[in-house]
């Protein structure tokens, strides 16, 4: 196994045993809740927006390491960001984990979630990686429905 893979490995490792921002929001100006029933994932998104920056953002659930790694990780990336970074910075993690983009071209943009990568090669673990920042589009639309990834 190469040294970034395990790299990468430890990251999703050290985020699932210590999610970051892993609690709930009593003062979030949009939320949403996201479930993947094939894994059994469920992710509630919060964040509080101030005019067009998301000053605070937290989640809680349950799921698979991936989804609590990808959602501790997306919380750290876009606090204090603004909603158009955080667009920008979900397409550019939906295009690494559907497997359509060079991760070494956007390593500089994608910093350490880079190491979501390696979920690409398990098909069927991407819903889990993309979970918490699909409910995280919902919050920024604010849009009331749940989200899944089926």
């Amino acid at each position: 196994m190469s040294e970034l893979r395990e790299l990468y490995q430890q990251v999703i490792l050290d985020h699932n045993k210590n999610p970051r921002n892993f609690h709930p929001m009593a003062d979030a100006t949009r939320t949403a809740e996201g479930r993947n029933p094939l894994c059994g994932d469920e992710i509630k998104v919060y964040v509080r927006l101030h005019d067009d920056t998301i000053e605070d953002i937290s989640f809680e659930g349950r799921g698979c390491a991936i989804s609590k790694a990808s959602a501790s990780m997306m919380t750290m990336s876009l606090k204090g960001k603004s909603i158009a970074d955080a667009e920008r910075l979900f397409q550019s993690v939906h295009t690494m984990l559907a497997g359509s983009g060079d991760v070494e071209d956007e390593d500089e943009t994608l910093g350490r979630l880079a190491a979501l990568s390696g979920v690409r090669e398990f098909p069927v673990r991407v819903k889990c990686a993309s979970l918490g920042w699909h409910a995280l589009k919902a919050a920024l639309d604010a849009d009331t429905g749940p989200v899944s990834t089926e």
